[in-house]
């Protein structure tokens, strides 16, 4: 396990008040035309403190939560306990990770960009089973953090790491995340069924 990057995300989830507002584009799928999402078992990688796994169990996933942050992870649990859900929270380096085969119907990778989990993620979703991604693009360089260009999608990369997927809804740009903006990048993917 990498410690720097674990005690890096315990500080900042330590520091950081607790918001739990799930996603905006999470919750525009949810109420939006686009095809509904069959409830099952649903995978939250860099679950942070829960918002987004909270929102699913809420809706009747069956849900693990991963996160190299046992601090982000305990704020989670505790913030499940008060809603009565059960999450099964997994402490984990996602660069060590090791995701089981055709195991979830959905799976969400919000604010993480790690290129080399993307096989995974194809490979631990089951036939015709979804993805929902959001992370930032290049542009955010031009106005805040993140900055790093390893962590940054360039435009329409996202589309090409999806490119084996049927692209269910895809955005690209500004858009308000949390009380500022950002620059996004968002799909709603579907596995094909074969």
């Amino acid at each position: 396990m990498a410690l720097d990057d674990r005690e890096r995300w315990d500080r900042r989830h330590a520091e950081a008040g607790a918001t739990q507002e799930p996603s905006s584009f999470l919750t525009e799928i949810f109420q939006s035309d686009h095809e509904s999402i069959p409830r099952g078992e649903a995978l939250d990688i860099a679950t942070g403190k829960g918002r987004n796994a909270i929102f699913l169990a809420e809706r009747g996933f069956e849900v693990v939560g991963i996160d190299i942050s046992p601090i982000a992870l305990a704020q989670a649990q505790r913030a499940a306990n008060e809603k009565s859900l059960a999450i099964v929270w997994q402490q984990a380096d996602l660069e060590q990770i090791e995701l089981p085969p055709a195991r979830y119907d959905l799976v969400l990778n919000f604010n993480y960009l790690q290129r080399s989990l993307v096989p995974q993620i194809k490979q631990t979703l089951k036939p015709g089973g979804r993805v929902v991604f959001e992370t930032y693009l290049i542009d955010q360089q031009a106005i805040g953090s993140p900055n790093n260009p390893a962590y940054l999608l360039g435009h329409n990369e996202l589309l090409d790491l999806f490119r084996d997927f049927r692209v269910l809804y895809y955005r690209e740009g500004r858009f308000l995340q949390s009380v500022k903006t950002a620059f996004l990048a968002g799909l709603l993917a579907q596995k094909n069924s074969s």
